[in-house]
């Protein structure tokens, strides 16, 4: 299969520089009106079609689904599963992240190509964010605290954190966990629901 045998190709171009991803924590916490946005959402972070600066603090109280994303990856398929979950309950308070990421390089283009290739080929519509590193030293903030919280890093592409509507529960799942799968699907629910 094309995209397993492009997941071992190594592509030696490295992911965009995290330090202009981030803004201040009191620029973003002010873009909620400062008390309801927890810690880990007082971010900032360009948006992938355009790069427009998008607070993640428009998405307090919301269930999310933050995954590292690649575009050359036997995982990618997992784009699919994510919309269908992100469509599914929405309404309800979910909300997928994706962050592109050449960490595992497996993710070469510009954010304008990722964005392309991602609506045209698996009609992605959650939010996407501008291409960062999300593992190691230079990792972006927002995964900086998810891996603190969990103890647990990405390994690899289409990691996923679940975070509650508080901002604070964070539960882990490898890239083997299918989104669409009735393991990660309960956990949303159950997240949904306040526990």
């Amino acid at each position: 299969m094309l995209l397993t045998a492009l997941c071992s190709i190594a592509l030696n171009l490295h992911a965009a520089s995290p330090a202009a991803a981030a803004a201040p924590e009191a620029a973003a916490n002010s873009a909620s009106g400062g008390k309801d946005c927890p810690a880990l959402l007082q971010q900032t972070f360009p948006r992938l079609q355009d790069e427009k600066p998008q607070s993640l603090c428009q998405y307090s109280g919301k269930v999310l689904v933050v995954v590292n994303t690649a575009s050359f990856c036997g995982f990618t398929p997992q784009y699919q599963a994510l919309e269908a979950l992100n469509s599914r309950f929405r309404q309800q308070g979910l909300v997928v992240l994706g962050f592109p990421s050449n960490d595992f390089s497996q993710e070469s283009g510009s954010n304008k190509d990722i964005a392309a290739f991602c609506e045209n080929t698996f009609g992605v519509k959650f939010p996407m964010f501008a291409k960062s590193s999300v593992s190691g030293k230079d990792a972006n903030p927002l995964f900086k605290q998810l891996a603190a919280t969990t103890g647990t890093p990405p390994k690899w592409n289409f990691y996923k954190y679940v975070v509650g509507r508080d901002g604070r529960t964070v539960t882990s799942f490898n890239a083997m966990v299918d989104p669409g799968g009735a393991r990660f699907v309960q956990q949303i629910e159950k997240e949904l629901a306040g526990r």
